[in-house]
């Protein structure tokens, strides 16, 4: 009897400490999923616009690409260009026929398919999957409202040509893809700005930190796999 108490002492022990060592197996494992693989946001609203060949491009001709949409005109003299230049370090760095980028003027009066050709090849646009595209204003300010991306109201002459920015990621079938935060929650679009600190914080025009730019390579990255 005392070695079948002493038995049954042991198994009391030993299954909790299997029951705890089970969870934080448990946890750690949804932890690298969380980590491994990104958040579905939607389906890419379907667009066509015309690109700075003149040529019509839609989110069909998109699909089986990886691919970035901003939304910037090409005369900004803030944001823009740190967009742009984030966008050129991204292409360098992929340098992959199966990534795209889709770069939507919000000024299209001024943003011609000849004005966005000269103004691809100012900023070193390289790849023939980069598409700056123009269209309609008021068909363009709707697009970004279903890309939930902030595009000032046409209408409003001092809100005009404000705008996000923020890019989103869209994989080969077409949905818009994102990363977890630390806390697990999906981050929904990337910064295309420049910071004063490699936290993120504090955006900078002249800042010499980008995190978002080094996340969205690795993700990019996955997602052409």
């Amino acid at each position: 009897m005392p070695k079948n108490n002493k038995t049954n002492n042991k198994s009391k022990v030993i299954i909790p400490i299997a029951l705890f060592a089970l969870l934080f197996l448990g946890i750690g494992i949804g932890m690298g999923y969380f980590k491994k693989n990104l958040y579905t946001v939607m389906k890419v609203p379907d667009f066509e616009l015309t690109d700075q060949n003149s040529k019509k491009i839609t989110n069909k001709d998109m699909l089986g690409k990886v691919y970035l949409v901003e939304f910037f005109f090409s005369k900004c003299p803030t944001i823009c260009p740190v967009m742009n230049s984030n966008m050129k370090a991204i292409q360098n760095q992929i340098n992959d026929p199966n990534f795209g980028i889709v770069s939507i003027s919000i000024d299209p009066e001024n943003d011609t398919p000849e004005a966005l050709k000269e103004h691809a090849q100012r900023i070193g646009a390289k790849s023939p999957n980069w598409h700056f595209l123009t269209g309609d204003r008021t068909y363009i300010g709707d697009l970004a409202d279903k890309f939930n991306i902030y595009v000032g109201d046409k209408e409003d002459e001092g809100e005009s040509l404000n705008h996000s920015g923020m890019i989103a990621l869209v994989d080969q079938d077409g949905n818009i893809r994102c990363r977890y935060n630390k806390e697990n929650m999906p981050i929904l679009y990337y910064s295309g700005l420049n910071y004063g600190d490699p936290e993120g914080k504090t955006p900078m025009l002249t800042g010499k930190y980008h995190p978002d730019r080094e996340i969205l390579i690795e993700d990019i990255k996955k997602l052409l796999k």
